[in-house]
């Protein structure tokens, strides 16, 4: 019985491929969400057997299409059916051979992009948070690029700007090659115009700004407890408190020092 079911999933999977290289893109995007439909939360291991080890063939033609997003209009689908195989757990070869294509780039590339739906962005920022969870070489990475932080100065959408700042989270964490520089970019978007951007941002620095602070933050920080937010002057007075047992190399003020 196990040869007959691996028979049969062979062939299924090849009926798969023959539809999908015969299909436009209307086509081949119904075909991606009754996949994604199917195998979401699947682990590695599961996902090979019910590929009958062509998972990364379909992998292949699921980033051939997401690379080409500025053509199409269902982005969203493409990245869920990517993020089927970089969030399984044992996914490690789904995850070699993503990045071996330059897959990193071109999700950056879509979360940059102007044209790009804040829920495509949040669906992008979810995959470099899977990437993101494998390890601080992969962190190392994704950090290459300004588009998160960016992204998050420019959202307007609250989900969008707590995945953005979720992400920039795990960045720094366990990546000493890039922390100061991410810390210095938070730092950067207390100046930002969105309110719910500048609180997540003052909630994270809270939390980062531990044993030291740069200078540069005292001025916007001071500036935010004249918010006509009460949500943003509160995060403001809090971190202020924090920083008051924190060394910041500034002179002048004492109560901070």
């Amino acid at each position: 019985m196990p040869g007959r079911k691996g028979e049969a999933a062979v062939r299924e999977v090849q009926r798969f491929l023959r539809q999908w290289d015969r299909s436009g893109s209307a086509g081949r995007t119904r075909m991606l969400a009754a996949f994604v439909a199917q195998n979401a939360g699947s682990t590695g291991p599961e996902l090979e057997q019910r590929l009958a080890h062509m998972a990364s063939l379909l992998l292949a033609r699921s980033f051939t299409t997401l690379s080409s997003y500025t053509c199409g209009t269902c982005l969203g689908v493409q990245l869920r059916s990517v993020g089927v195989f970089l969030s399984a757990p044992s996914n490690h070869s789904y995850l070699t051979e993503f990045l071996e294509v330059g897959g990193v780039f071109t999700i950056l590339d879509i979360i940059n992009h102007k044209q790009t739906s804040d829920g495509d962005k949040r669906e992008a920022l979810h995959l470099l948070q899977a990437i993101a969870n494998a390890g601080r070489t992969y962190k190392e990475l994704i950090c290459e690029s300004l588009v998160i932080a960016k992204c998050l100065g420019k959202s307007k959408v609250e989900e969008t700007q707590e995945a953005a700042v979720t992400l920039l989270q795990s960045l720094a964490h366990g990546n000493p090659k890039h922390k100061n520089h991410i810390y210095m970019e938070l730092i950067s978007l207390l100046s930002c115009t969105s309110t719910k951007t500048q609180q997540l941002v003052l909630q994270t620095l809270c939390i980062k700004t531990l044993n030291s602070a740069h200078s540069s933050i005292l001025e916007p920080l001071f500036n935010l407890l004249k918010s006509l937010s009460s949500e943003v002057q509160y995060e403001a007075a809090v971190l202020i408190t924090t920083l008051r047992g924190v060394p910041v190399p500034v002179q002048g003020i004492p109560c901070l020092g």
